[in-house]
């Protein structure tokens, strides 16, 4: 495998670890900028919705740039934007510098994902993808717990200004290995092919999936930690031993899920909802007691990473000859899932339902992905043919 595919892993690893830790850093953010803890969420959703834009209309803009040039754009808006949210002390200034930081990530992943998947052989495509996406859940199982454990004791800011740095090294790397030369596939025929591609039914039922499971898994994560210490009342120091809990989970579940996702994606996409049903219900029931919650955090990031290789797999079956807009399009969706999860739970909280109501939410969301994926498993069956009345007799 290319050295720069894993440079991009990194590179994933770094922008990804900003976008989780804020979870983890609501409560110190929150008291800082004089916001309530729901506001300091919607900095979660924020970076999502810039995601959700930057995705698919920076996969389309970018189609003819050189990618190195175009990876290394997106990295150093990154980094710029979270030098200037560490500066602020404006909480509006650091939303805005949320939403446009996601908005470079999200065209870095789509074109990260074509360039590793042009750097390598046919046959090695699915593991170059693997190694760029398991960026994000290292950022979970180490980057999440990390910038938490930085930002408490140094400050949020701290966490900013690491993630700025690491970023800038990051984009080192990508421009000591990424061919100068290699361009993106960008032209006006190939782009309407994409686009069709994009808009069959079970393309929306696909990303419907991704979207819907997001919301549920990210409505309960989103307000852990606060659930920890303002509910459950464990200390802030413990905070971060329980959302590595979390990430040990994540990392569990999508090496177990790439193992099965390709054979049987559908009894994984069924088995991961039903999970994370079960474990969002065990969240409304048993918030109060850190003996439920620690347990409840790992198997929600065991079911809820399950998930992910299937939701992808999925889509790039559905639309196997627009691999760089399918990316976009799922990442999209994606971000659907991580801005509505949030928001609704904070409207929940602020309506005073309690944090036992962000579980409920969060399984009514996974019970209704699992209808997406009973349509999508029903279209997908192969038509019974009707067997002639002469099967069978004698002539």
């Amino acid at each position: 495998m290319p050295l720069a595919v894993y440079l991009l892993g990194v590179a994933i690893f770094a922008q990804g670890t900003s976008e989780l830790m804020i979870a983890g850093l609501l409560p110190e953010m929150a008291a800082d900028l004089g916001v309530s803890v729901p506001d300091a969420g919607l900095l979660i959703s924020g970076f999502a919705v810039g995601m959700l834009v930057g995705a698919p209309l920076l996969a389309v803009l970018t189609l003819r740039w050189p990618r190195r040039t175009a990876l290394l754009a997106f990295m150093a808006v990154f980094a710029a934007t979270h030098v200037a949210g560490a500066l602020t002390s404006s909480y509006g200034v650091l939303l805005v510098s949320r939403v446009v930081g996601a908005f470079v990530y999200a065209g870095f992943w789509a074109v990260a994902a074509a360039t590793a998947i042009g750097l390598v052989p046919e046959n090695a495509r699915g593991r170059a993808i693997s190694v760029v996406a398991g960026g994000l859940t290292v950022a979970t199982l180490i980057g999440l717990p990390l910038g938490t454990l930085v930002g408490q004791q140094f400050g949020w800011r701290a966490a900013f200004w690491a993630v700025a740095v690491l970023s800038t090294l990051s984009a080192a790397g990508v421009w000591a290995t990424i061919p100068g030369t290699a361009r993106g596939e960008g032209r006006t025929g190939a782009l309407r092919d994409q686009l069709r591609a994009l808009v069959r039914p079970a393309m929306w039922l696909a990303v419907g999936t991704t979207a819907l499971s997001t919301s549920g898994l990210i409505a309960v994560f989103a307000y852990l930690s606060a659930m920890l210490v303002e509910h459950t009342g464990v200390a802030s120091a413990w905070v971060s031993g329980v959302l590595a809990l979390y990430g040990l989970g994540a990392l569990t579940g999508i090496t177990l899920g790439g193992r099965v996702a390709d054979r049987w994606p559908f009894a994984l996409l069924f088995a991961g909802l039903t999970g994370m049903t079960l474990v969002s219900a065990g969240f409304a029931l048993g918030s109060q007691t850190v003996w439920a919650v620690a347990p409840l955090a790992l198997l929600l990031g065991v079911f809820g990473f399950a998930l992910n290789p299937a939701l992808n797999t999925r889509v790039f079956a559905l639309a196997a000859g627009a691999p760089t807009l399918a990316a976009s399009w799922n990442v999209a969706a994606f971000n659907v899932g991580i801005t509505a999860g949030p928001w609704l739970g904070g409207v929940a909280l602020d309506a005073g339902l309690g944090y036992a109501s962000i579980g409920w939410i969060g399984a009514a969301f996974a019970l209704a992905a699992m209808v997406t994926v009973a349509l999508s498993r029903a279209a997908a069956r192969p038509a019974v043919q009707p067997v002639p009345e002469t099967a069978g007799r004698a002539s």
